[in-house]
């Protein structure tokens, strides 16, 4: 970039008795040249990328060994039922009888034996769970995801099964249904078929049939 520096300047002439004065006019044109930004070194640059790599490493080896060394940071039990780990966990024989456990996680879990009478378990999921000889009468199982899961020699007697998945290779075989409620569950009809030679009793929380519930003949 050029830059032009005008000065004007006059002097009299003092020889003569009318003065007259002498100006003169200069020019100077200035040519700068613009400065280039200071880059890092190349080998600063490399040294800076490296360490932020490097501490990414870090950090994810150090989330994976956690999770390698406790389980229970991985899954946490959801609903209200504290932050108690419940999924993919051994629970035979726990006594969850008459608590709030709706939306808990109970997936691939092994609930033998297990006590949920009178339990609330709205929406919770029990998929690919073992509930073999679990006691499930008296809870509201409402819409709750028995999906693959074994249910074999349970009780569900009085038991509120409406709107429940049961879809996969869920057995309910040997299990207690006198007054259960198994409206809108989608049954196999092999699982339907066998659960009607079985059904009796009237659900006391709904008023509905056993086997009217079962669709059976």
């Amino acid at each position: 970039m050029a830059l032009l520096n005008v000065s004007f300047a006059c002097s009299p002439h003092v020889s003569n008795p009318h003065p007259r004065y002498s100006c003169s006019l200069s020019l100077c044109t200035t040519l700068q040249v613009p400065k280039k930004p200071r880059t890092a070194p190349r080998n600063l640059i490399l040294l800076s990328l490296g360490e932020s790599a490097s501490k990414a490493s870090l950090l994810a080896l150090l989330s994976a060994s956690l999770f390698l060394a406790d389980p229970a940071l991985a899954f946490k039990g959801g609903g209200p039922y504290g932050q108690e780990v419940t999924r993919g966990q051994d629970l035979t024989g726990k006594d969850f009888s008459g608590k709030t456990l709706i939306s808990q996680d109970f997936k691939t879990s092994i609930l033998r034996q297990a006590n949920f009478k009178g339990s609330k378990l709205l929406g919770a999921s029990f998929f690919d769970a073992d509930l073999t000889g679990a006691d499930l009468s008296d809870a509201d199982l409402r819409g709750v995801d028995f999906s693959l899961a074994n249910v074999t020699k349970a009780n569900l007697s009085n038991a509120n099964l409406e709107g429940a998945l049961a879809t996969g290779n869920t057995s309910f075989k040997g299990s207690k249904i006198t007054g259960a409620d198994f409206t809108d569950v989608p049954l196999r009809e092999d699982q339907r078929e066998y659960l009607c030679k079985v059904a009796d009793g009237v659900n006391p929380t709904t008023g509905n049939a056993t086997r009217d519930t079962l669709l059976c003949n």
